[in-house]
This record gives structure tokens, sequence and C-alpha cells, in this order.
């Protein structure tokens, strides 16, 4: 018999099995997709539109004002529920899908869930080419949304109403598995949208996707317990897998029975907080002096749920013991399985509490205890002369804002940034107190990610004061959902900080022989060059003309005032300041990173920096 059906078009059908997924994961239930952001246009207004509006009490729906940040708000939502909660974004075909791409590169390298729902050509081919179609000569079946298969985690087009069911459960697996999420893409062409069938009625049925918790493997814990056992000088690398494991109580369990110390990616910052003994501040590139100097003399370095990025190695240099080996404790055995480590494919979570209780006899040497404890207060030193101003009439220079920040937030503020220079000094600098406080996204360092990734912590903890700290350079990339931020009343703030350039690629410039060429704001001359004079723009005007409240401020006391007004507003509001470039920076970086320099030229700065780079490629080693 067949069971009983409904009658609903394709988008009807979508929409109302998005509403009816949820994730659970230590007996505590989340909607799986909580939200739909869109932009509607050709391509999904008759169809995924109409859809909304039908079932717009089961999937409440939020407009953006460009399909890019639309997505950066939903990881930032994500991320802020470690990924037990999802949005989905609608586009149209043509510019509105191709769009996605940056965001679903973002969400994929970072693995961070979000559901793309982008309009496609017609399935049927009747009018065609149609308004925004891309026409290929030899493959009728390709459209603009080929281009999100490469950053999807997974990718269908759904050209016929029945395959809606396999493919939508899918992407569901898909997005709630811990070990496989990402970017997942239904391309949806606009006829079959809108074209109606006969669903049976299981798939409208309330659908729970558990979140697993795999526990480790005997063999590889108890050869990770022998190699933590014999190690004289070990280390942890928190990545972002021990925040999205909720792992953190683990960790710090682990590290006060054996006092081995922690030193944190971009992602995996804040998993101790920042005032416990072991914890030693970010790694690599733009590490502490304190955790790049364990890291050098390491014996053994015990990575969590960290996917050792170029940046956390510092190009292959970083870890230089000849002895060192690694363990590796994550959920992906693709990560697990890098630097040629023993592995230990689990949740972080529930391989962290078994490693406790297979090391509860053990210590680390006391020696080793005694140095790394040093290192951090002589690190705390460095971060107090940073934050400090001698002037509080002073301009403030970029440390010195973060410092100001640092006295007016609470434990559980969050802080939102993604590029320019601010990455390096909040990784070496930021004094992390909670693990949802330090919000980096540093796997795609995605300039304009900031002010949509506010919208969507905010979405996802209401009441909780948000920070997004850009640059003038990033700011100018991607303002305008502020007016999104306005629109659905919701009080974010934005520090915006003026040092009119590329602050962050013009330092990189000078070091690789660049001579900071196009990187700072300044009027072009008759000849060609740049005049010293920084351009006339205000963009604290413009913010506030995007309907922001708007401080300025001149000096350190003034900075401190307007932020702590502005964490009192319950509207958007902008702190902008312009910082003293010429004052003290924060410390230099302690490792290297590999950008690649001219082998040949004839200019004096590129000769220098050329030299530089072979002497410090040497030291580069394939651990083995």
């Amino acid at each position: 018999m067949m069971s009983n059906t409904r009658r609903l078009t394709v988008a009807q059908a979508l929409v109302r099995f998005l509403s009816a997924q949820y994730t659970e994961r230590d007996g505590v239930r989340h909607r799986l997709i909580a939200g739909t952001w869109g932009i509607f246009g050709h391509g999904n207004v008759a169809g995924i539109g109409q859809a909304l509006v039908e079932y717009r009490d089961d999937m409440p729906y939020h407009q953006g004002r460009n399909e890019q940040s639309m997505v950066h708000a939903a990881v930032g939502y994500a991320r802020q529920l470690n990924r037990l909660s999802a949005q989905a974004v609608t586009t149209s075909i043509g510019p509105g899908a191709t769009n996605l791409v940056t965001g679903a590169a973002l969400a994929t390298i970072n693995r961070l869930p979000v559901l793309l729902l982008p309009g496609d050509y017609f399935a049927s081919h009747a009018p065609d080419p149609l308004l925004q179609q891309l026409e290929h000569p030899t493959e009728a079946d390709v459209s603009v949304n080929d281009t999100l298969r490469p950053v999807s985690r997974y990718f269908d087009r759904i050209t016929r109403p029945e395959a809606l069911i396999p493919s939508a459960l899918n992407a569901m697996r898909v997005l709630a598995d811990p070990a496989e999420t990402g970017a997942v893409t239904l391309a949806l062409p606009q006829d079959v949208q809108a074209e109606a069938h006969d669903w049976p009625e299981e798939f409208f049925a309330e659908r729970v996707w558990h979140v697993r918790r795999p526990a480790p493997d005997p063999y590889e814990l108890a050869e990770a317990v022998a190699a933590i056992r014999a190690a004289e000088r070990p280390l942890i690398v928190a990545g972002g897998g021990v925040h999205h494991s909720e792992a953190e109580d683990a960790l710090k369990a682990l590290v006060e029975a054996t006092g081995i110390p922690v030193a944190s990616t971009q992602a995996g910052k804040g998993s101790l907080r920042h005032d416990h003994p072991a914890d030693l501040g970010g790694i690599g590139h733009t590490g502490t002096a304190v955790s790049d100097g364990i890291a050098r003399t390491a014996d053994l370095v015990i990575g969590v749920g960290t996917r050792y990025t170029d940046f956390t190695t510092a190009s292959g240099t970083l870890f230089q013991n000849p002895d060192v080996r690694f363990v590796n404790l994550n959920i992906t055995a693709f990560d697990a399985h890098k630097l040629s480590a023993r592995t230990v494919v689990c949740d972080a979570r529930a391989g962290l509490t078994a490693l406790t209780e297979a090391l509860a006899d053990h210590r680390v040497n006391p020696v080793h205890e005694a140095a790394y404890r040093e290192g951090k207060e002589r690190w705390e030193r460095l971060v107090d002369a940073a934050y400090t101003a001698a002037d509080e009439n002073a301009v403030p220079t970029q440390t010195q804002v973060l410092g100001a920040l640092d006295a007016v937030v609470g434990d559980d503020d969050v802080v939102i940034n993604a590029a320019g220079s601010l990455p390096g000094d909040l990784h070496k600098l930021w004094r992390a107190r909670s693990p949802r406080q330090y919000h980096l996204e540093y796997g795609y360092s995605c300039m304009g990610y900031e002010i949509p990734a506010a919208i969507g912590v905010q979405q996802a903890a209401p009441g909780t004061p948000v920070w997004s700290l850009v640059g003038d350079g990033t700011y100018l990339m991607m303002p305008t959902e502020i007016v999104t931020a306005v629109q659905e009343g919701l009080p974010v703030n934005l520090v915006l900080i003026q040092n009119h350039g590329y602050a962050s690629i013009g330092g990189l410039s000078e070091s690789v022989g660049g001579e900071r060429f196009g990187t700072a704001y300044r009027y072009r001359t008759a000849d060609g060059t740049f005049s010293g004079a920084p351009l006339p723009v205000d963009l604290a005007a413009n913010a506030g003309s995007l309907g922001m409240d708007v401080l300025r401020a001149k000096t350190v006391r003034e900075l401190r005032e307007a932020l702590a007004a502005a964490r009192a507003s319950d509207r958007p509001t902008c702190v902008y300041v312009e910082t003293d470039t010429a004052g003290p920076a924060a410390p230099p970086a302690e490792a290297w990173w590999d950008v690649p320099v001219a082998e040949t030229a004839t200019r004096e700065a590129a000769v220098r920096a050329r030299e530089e780079y072979d002497r410090q490629v040497a030291d580069r080693r394939h651990h083995l």
C-alpha cells in the first residue's frame, strides 16, 4: 500500500522538510536549520520565495544585502553554537549564486556547516538561454553553480522532484557530521522549484540527527599514552576541534593532572582561560615567545582538533627538536595523520577524557613545568606593556586599542576578527576569558567576514555583547550588512580602526622586497607615484549613514569611554578611532612564514629579502 502523501511544490517540500530537522548531542536537541537568509531575484523568488511565505511560521527568514556576507553570517551563527545548529542561504541564479563561492570556501575550510540554496537554469531547457544563464558549447548541464562544487562538502542539482528526498537527507547527514561538515549546496532549477509532487508524509516527520562522540581505539590510545609517558618536554596544540567538541573542561582536567602546557591555534585560542598557568597563548607565526620557544624544544607535540595550518607550523620550521614526534587526536582521520603522527581518531572530549584516566599517575618533569611558567610570566609583562599607554590623552596605537577593549569587555563578550594586522596582534596579546570569546576566522582569513559574522553570533547568543574588529581595508570590503543589523535590531558593536591602508600586507610587502607598493591609501600623482597625504575618506560618516550610532575617539581615554558606552547601548554602535602607526607595535613574530621572494632582482630591497628567505627556508623539515 502507498503511504499517505502530501501534494506540495519542490520548494515547499524542502522548506517544510528543513523545519523538521534537529541535531542531538549529549541529550540536548537543536534546530539543525534554524533560519534562512535570502536575497530574492530571478531564480528563487517564485519558488523558494513563495515557500518561505507559505511556511513563515516554521522557518524564520532574514533579509541580507550581499550573498557572500549572508554566508558569513550563517557561519558565525554555526560557530557560536558549536556546529550543532546552522542556517540556510538562498539566492537567485547568476551573480547571486556566484557570490556564494567565497563564503562557501570559508565555511568548508573552517569545517563549519551552512546550507546553500541557489537558483539554477530550467531543467527542461524550455527557455534557453535563460537570463543570467551561462552557456557552455559542449556541456549543456553546466551552470554557474558548478563553481560551488570544489568548495562544497556535498553538492547536488535537483532536476526532478523525487530526487529531492535522497539529496535532502544526504545534505542533512553531511551538515550534522562532525568529521564531514562544511558548505552543502542544493542547486535548484527554477522550474523544478515550482513543480508539484506527491510527497510521502514520512519525509516531513521530525528527524533527529545524532552528533556522535566516537571513543578512541584502544590500541591507538595505548600508543598515545606510552608516547606521552616517555616524553620529557611535551606540548599540547589546541585547535578549533576543542571548541566544536565542547572539550574545554576535559582539556583543563588533562592539563591539571599532568602539567602538560597548552599552546593554541587561532581557532583553538580560549581552550584554556588566559590566566591558567599552563596556557601559553598562540602558537606559530603569530604566536607568543613562550609558545614558540617551548615548541622548538618539544620532543612530543600532542595536536588536539587542529589542522596544523602553515601558520601554526611556521611553514615547517617551528618544531626543531631532531627527535620530535607527534600524537594527533582528531575526529577526522585526514587531519590526525598529518606530520606522520601517531593517530587517535576520536571525538576531542572523549579522547581527552580517556587520556586523563590513563595518565592519572603521570606528571611532566618539574624542570619543564617551571620553564614554561617562567616564560608565561615574562610574556604577560610584554602584554601589559603593549596594552598600556603612558599618556591617556595620546592617540592610541593598535595594541592600545586592544588594551582599552580588554579593560571594558566581560567574560562572555565575543570578539570577532578575520584579516589584516589584527589577527596577529590578537593571537599574541588577547586574553581570552571564556571558550567563545575569541572568534577569529583564520582558515580563509576573509576580509569582510567580521560584520556579518557578528550578526550571526548575535542571533545565536542574544544579549551577549559582540564586537566586530575591523581595519579600514576590511571595512571597505563589505560594510553593507550594517543595514541588516539595524533592520534586525541587533546591537552589534563595530570597532573601526583607521590606519589609512593595508597595514598587514604593507608590512609583509616590505619584508619580501615589495617596498609596500600598492598597500597605502594615497593620492596618485601625475608621474604615477603616490603622495604622502591620506585620502579624505570618512568611514565613520559612512557607518552612520548606514544606520549605526557612531562614537569618535581621538585619545586612549576617549576610546575607553566610547567602548564602555557602546557596550551599554542597545543599538548597533560604531567606535571609530584613528591609530598612531608610528608608536609601539605588538612584539614581533617569533616564527617564520614562507612567502616566496623573487629569486633574482635588481632592486636592493628584494635582493636583501631573498638572502633572508634562503636563510630561513634552510630550517624547513619534513616530519617523517
